[in-house]
């Protein structure tokens, strides 16, 4: 997820009380909730769509999730002692007790792959014990009707605590209305997905759109041809290019067979970092007649440099018709 959804969670779980636990008790939800994506820095020494096989894995996995509260806790309780030996320690700031920093800066990052697994993109919750991808296919990566309830919620908490009114049952009344916001799009994604598992594809995802939570985006595809739809898909077949009607649009993609990859794959470190991570590979030829790899998962024209893989030496083998499939 967005790292404004993150910190959101952060703040309503300190809101809902456990900032009373310890000084710099908010820090270290907030910082702890946002702390596993210290992965961004990939950006800095990986080329190309390299971070595709870097991001959410071992800042993500068991370890990290003891190490990183650990050192976050550690630099927030010598930040308080640090400030305190230079006598600018705020007068109403609480004792800071090191367990509870550790236990908030622990709870924080918890919640960070929980949200991550939500979302079509997958985490590696087990790195690095295993590299397996975990989905979740329940939330769109940025939601903004949780930004509404988890945003208005922690200011209306605030107002009533600067007030003196009971200022932790709003955040707590917002994270169980998130949780149950969350547990009704997770029934939303395996009803589609259950619908169309008699579909003669190998793969079904139904993936979140944004904006209207209650609708899914099916991909449905095999041999690197996918057909993305957005409602159902009776009547139609995967060599429809597109059609549109008054409740459907479908858009096959992927018009290269998929080359063999492993002839082209030794010195390639962008192909290796996409096949690690993609899910619904497919081929797409570019203006030159050679192979452009893509996932069907995030097909925008618009993302092509984030997403897609050049491979400028294999030539373009057009697709079979689908009966051929």
């Amino acid at each position: 997820m967005d790292n404004l959804t993150h910190s959101l969670v952060g703040a309503l779980l300190g809101q809902a009380g456990l900032k009373k636990k310890t000084g710099l008790a908010m820090p270290a939800l907030i910082i702890g909730a946002n702390l596993p994506d210290v992965d961004a820095a990939c950006f800095f020494w990986l080329e190309g769509v390299e971070h595709l096989g870097f991001r959410r894995g071992i800042t993500h996995g068991p370890p990290a999730m003891v190490l990183l509260p650990l050192i976050l806790a550690g630099l927030l309780y010598g930040f308080d002692r640090w400030q305190t030996s230079r006598g600018k320690r705020p007068e109403g700031r609480l004792p800071v007790s090191f367990k509870w920093l550790f236990l908030l800066s622990f709870i924080g990052c918890l919640t960070h792959p929980a949200l991550d697994w939500l979302n079509v993109y997958g985490i590696r919750l087990l790195e690095p014990f295993s590299s397996q991808w975990f989905y979740g296919d329940t939330l769109f990566i940025i939601d903004v009707w949780l930004w509404a309830l988890m945003g208005f919620a922690t200011w209306f908490s605030l107002r009533r605590q600067k007030r003196g009114g009971e200022w932790m049952r709003p955040a707590r009344v917002a994270i169980a209305a998130a949780l149950a916001y969350i547990g009704v799009n997770g029934v939303i994604t395996a009803a589609y997905e259950a619908r169309d598992q008699d579909f003669v594809s190998q793969t079904v995802i139904a993936s979140p759109v944004p904006l209207s939570f209650w609708k899914r985006e099916m991909i449905l595809g095999r041999n690197g041809r996918y057909t993305i739809v957005d409602t159902a898909i009776e009547g139609r077949d995967l060599g429809q290019t597109s059609a549109r009607d008054d409740e459907k649009f479908i858009e096959a993609v992927g018009n290269c067979r998929l080359p063999d990859l492993q002839e082209v794959r030794p010195g390639s470190d962008d192909l290796i970092a996409f096949l690690f991570w993609s899910r619904a590979p497919f081929a797409e030829r570019a203006p030159d007649g050679s192979v452009l790899l893509r996932d069907a998962r995030f097909y925008d024209p618009r993302a092509r440099d984030r997403f897609t893989v050049a491979l400028p030496d294999v030539p373009c083998e057009p697709l079979p018709i689908p009966s051929e499939l």
